[in-house]
């Protein structure tokens, strides 16, 4: 258990920081992609990469237990291959994953390019659920677009598109590296990318290569070749690359389709066709499009809820009684009943903010608060539920608990109706028992200035605690091999 004194702020921020974690197990600040139905075949179906693909459930232990290993290998394989999930739990994927022939999670995918774009291969995972023996799986899955060149075949490599940019590979090693494959999908069209042992001796004397692995680069016609020396890395290859190409866009561009009134002889016409994107939103695209919706402010002590909400002529509150897990870390997960609901709620304020019409406030009531358990004990809630959504009006006398149903019902459209029949003055209201409103005397020694001014040093503490906990799981061993040549 964690001291009240010190918490009360990381409560507060591990509240606010729900809308960040909707997609389930994974934050934006993950290194795995989140991916859903709308932009699956943008982000990944059509891209010119290999794929791996995690389909899960935010209540599944199995999922829990993956995570960490998981974004193990989003990091170790940056830049090479998508690492991606998809949140099956939520509603709008629901039909997706069953397209998808998940019937258990979590399930893992390997997706492919084909030669018909936006019709990859879908392969399922079936080996160890380790970082390691994942990233190996993985990697024999990306495209090999790279010429392996001896001494009698060079010249006539060299020969072909004489004027198109070349880049050439010298190496110790017989394999072909993920990162060079990864850089051949990204030139593909522009750079053609072969692969030499060093024990080819013509070809190394030719160039003059003295150590392995060495990458050359023939921009093309008589322009003398490039030897690169920077490190082998492919970021800073790519930028080396960008001399004499641009990589391939992904998912690579579509053409428009001409109309009628553009079909003719008309010679500007057909000199200035232009070629645009896909239709479908990129992920960026609906990131940036989409109106940020605040999340719905956290009551953190008693005295602000006396305030509130429970003073003797308050009005209409509602208030999001959520159960907090006994230890909060940066891989602690809530409930998905917990974080749908309060984004629900938050969903509703902000659309009736943008609006300016008058609605009564919403807030988040952790159970850190001791009034809470007064509350729930007053108002004959159980305790052992996860969240717990109630409006009261003191001034008038009167309290409505939201029914979720069996199944758990935290939609926006089901909880704005509840809503809208509070606004309305519909529906059935049971009367506040007595005693839920101290007198006078007794809220003043509730309000305990002092003790939250005192407070506030340890509670900056605690989250720079948390801060350095995130750091930390990040920092962690990651496989290696495969982000070099």
């Amino acid at each position: 258990m964690f001291k009240k004194s010190s918490a009360i702020l990381l409560i507060a921020a591990f509240l606010e920081t729900l809308p960040l974690i909707a997609n389930g197990l994974y934050t934006r600040n993950s290194p795995v992609l989140q991916v859903d139905e709308i932009n699956y075949n943008n982000l990944i179906a059509k891209s010119n990469h290999a794929s791996i693909v995690e389909f899960y459930a935010p209540w599944c232990g199995h999922c829990k237990n993956l995570k960490p290993a998981y974004e193990k290998v989003a990091k170790s394989l940056e830049g090479l291959v998508k690492v991606a999930a998809v949140n099956c739990d939520d509603d709008s994927n629901k039909q997706f994953c069953r397209q998808m022939g998940v019937k258990g999670f979590p399930t893992l995918k390997v997706i492919t390019p084909s030669k018909h774009p936006g019709k990859p291969r879908v392969d399922d995972y079936q080996g160890p659920r380790t970082a390691k023996a994942i990233v190996d799986y993985v990697v024999e899955m990306i495209p090999n677009h790279i010429k392996r060149l001896q001494d009698e075949n060079i010249d006539g490599w060299l020969q072909e598109a004489n004027d198109t940019a070349k880049l050439i590979l010298f190496t110790e090693k017989g394999s072909t590296s993920a990162l060079l494959r990864s850089l051949a999908i990204d030139y593909l069209g522009s750079i053609s990318i072969a692969q030499i042992r060093n024990k080819e001796t013509s070809a190394v004397e030719t160039f003059g290569v003295n150590k392995f692995p060495t990458l050359v680069l023939l921009p093309g016609g008589t322009k003398e070749p490039i030897t690169y020396d920077g490190e082998m890395k492919k970021q800073p290859i790519s930028e080396f690359l960008s001399r004499v190409a641009k990589p391939n866009p992904d998912p690579a561009p579509t053409k428009s389709k001409k109309s009628k009134s553009d079909s003719g002889d008309d010679d500007d016409a057909t000199t200035t066709s232009k070629t645009t994107e896909s239709s479908e939103p990129s992920s960026t695209d609906s990131a940036s499009t989409q109106p940020k919706t605040p999340p719905i402010p956290t009551i953190s002590t008693d005295s602000k809820l006396r305030e509130a909400c429970l003073a003797p002529k308050t009005g209409t509150c509602v208030l999001a009684l959520v159960a907090m897990p006994e230890k909060i870390s940066a891989d602690t997960v809530p409930a998905p009943g917990t974080v749908q609901a309060l984004n629900s709620l938050a969903e509703i304020a902000h659309k009736h903010s943008l609006r300016k019409s008058h609605l009564f406030p919403f807030y988040t009531l952790p159970d850190a608060v001791k009034d809470v358990g007064f509350l729930r004990s007053k108002l004959e809630l159980k305790r052992d539920v996860a969240i717990d959504i109630i409006a009261l009006n003191v001034k008038r006398g009167w309290w409505r608990h939201y029914d979720a149903g069996a199944d758990g019902d935290w939609s926006v459209t089901k909880l704005e109706a509840w809503i809208d029949a509070i606004r309305m003055g519909e529906g059935a209201k049971t009367k506040l028992p007595e005693g839920i409103v101290p007198d006078e005397e007794e809220q003043k020694e509730k309000k305990e200035p002092r003790k939250e001014a005192t407070d506030k040093q340890p509670e900056k503490e605690t989250e720079k605690e948390l801060e350095q906990g995130e750091k930390n799981e990040f920092e962690k061993e990651e496989p290696t091999g495969h982000s070099e040549l």
